[in-house]
């Protein structure tokens, strides 16, 4: 009995329209025996799951740098919370809740250490610019394994949704836009939180008005954005916020960008995360030989050397780049042998 055959046809009998069935999808990179078991954006699932770079997400850092209390979120737990609320909405929807998993797992697998902070330096340095989505997207493709293959070899729909899931992209499939949308609705809530619980605003900050339409808690505030897609966008072929509450959590991302993401006590260590990046990046450049020798292998034979530094550096957790800055840079204590 082949399982997956079962779950392809119960997708098409009570799925959407607009849906994206797994039977349907493009296809992979590279042809692939299919998984008696597994539809293949569950079998996408699975690999990022297993990932390296999943793991890593754990200690990257999602608004305050290297956080010390044990409830501020970090960058895994935000990708945890746009899983939750995608598969809320591709539910109600009767879209493909596996598609959208898939894509909230692996959307910031690219993320630098140090946050949107270091993805700003890399961007800086690298001759041709360094976006977190486009990284994502190496990693899956490049960076990460299966088996001897270089690259998970996801399906085209996951990676498309990986890729566009940032600035001004559009996804061709809803599940991708849905990802999107969701990306944001859990940043803007879940960092509202933690800027509150760190003492950076309070409740009573939060412009009113917004409040008044949206809610005046985190779960009431996300209740209303949720709902108000599922029922803007139902049997629709794109997903979105209504005008007036697409105005509202557009106001309150702004309110978090003056008040939390650019001028807050949150940023005050971003002045030593972008030194700490940038001496990195310029030791490398002249010590290439330096770097492990998983990134001087054939395999980065086509690649440029500020490709290899960003991968590495960006593949880093926030722990990781200070334990090694203060390898290389601050001396050691004298040990008699």
């Amino acid at each position: 009995m082949i399982i997956r055959l079962q779950t392809e046809r119960l997708e098409k009998e009570i799925l959407s329209t607009y849906a994206t069935l797994s039977a349907n999808s493009k296809g992979r990179k590279f042809a692939e025996k299919k998984c008696d078991i597994r539809t293949d954006f569950q079998r996408d699932r699975d690999r990022i799951i297993h990932s390296k770079a999943f793991r890593r997400l754990k200690h990257k850092t999602q608004v305050f740098v290297s956080p010390e209390a044990d409830h501020f979120r970090t960058r895994l737990t935000h990708t945890l919370e746009v899983a939750q609320i995608s598969r809320t909405i591709a539910m109600a929807l009767r879209l493909n809740e596996d598609l959208v998993e898939a894509i909230s797992l692996g959307h910031d697998l690219g993320h630098t250490p140090f946050g949107h902070t270091g993805e700003r330096v890399l961007d800086s340095l690298h001759p041709n610019g360094f976006k977190h989505n486009i990284q994502s997207l190496r990693v899956v493709d490049f960076l990460e394994h299966n088996h001897d293959r270089v690259g998970l070899n996801l399906t085209y729909e996951v990676r498309e949704g990986i890729m566009k899931h940032s600035g001004y992209n559009i996804s061709t499939t809803l599940e991708g836009q849905i990802v999107k949308i969701s990306d944001r609705i859990a940043y803007i809530n879940h960092d509202i939180d933690d800027a509150i619980r760190a003492g950076i605003i309070q409740e009573r900050d939060l412009p009113k008005d917004c409040v008044e339409v949206l809610g005046n808690t985190h779960g009431e505030r996300i209740n209303t954005m949720i709902l108000d897609i599922i029922n803007n966008s139902f049997d629709k072929n794109t997903i979105s916020l209504s005008e007036e509450i697409g105005s509202k959590t557009g106001k309150l991302r702004t309110f978090m960008f003056d008040n939390v993401y650019l001028n807050s006590k949150a940023k005050i260590e971003d002045d030593k995360a972008e030194y700490i990046i940038r001496e990195l990046f310029n030791y490398y450049l002249v010590n290439i030989d330096k770097l492990p020798l998983e990134y001087q292998s054939s395999k980065f034979v086509e690649t440029t050397i500020e490709d290899r530094i960003c991968d590495y550096i960006a593949g880093m957790t926030d722990r990781y780049v200070l334990s090694l800055f203060t390898n290389i840079f601050l001396p050691k204590g004298w040990e008699k042998f």
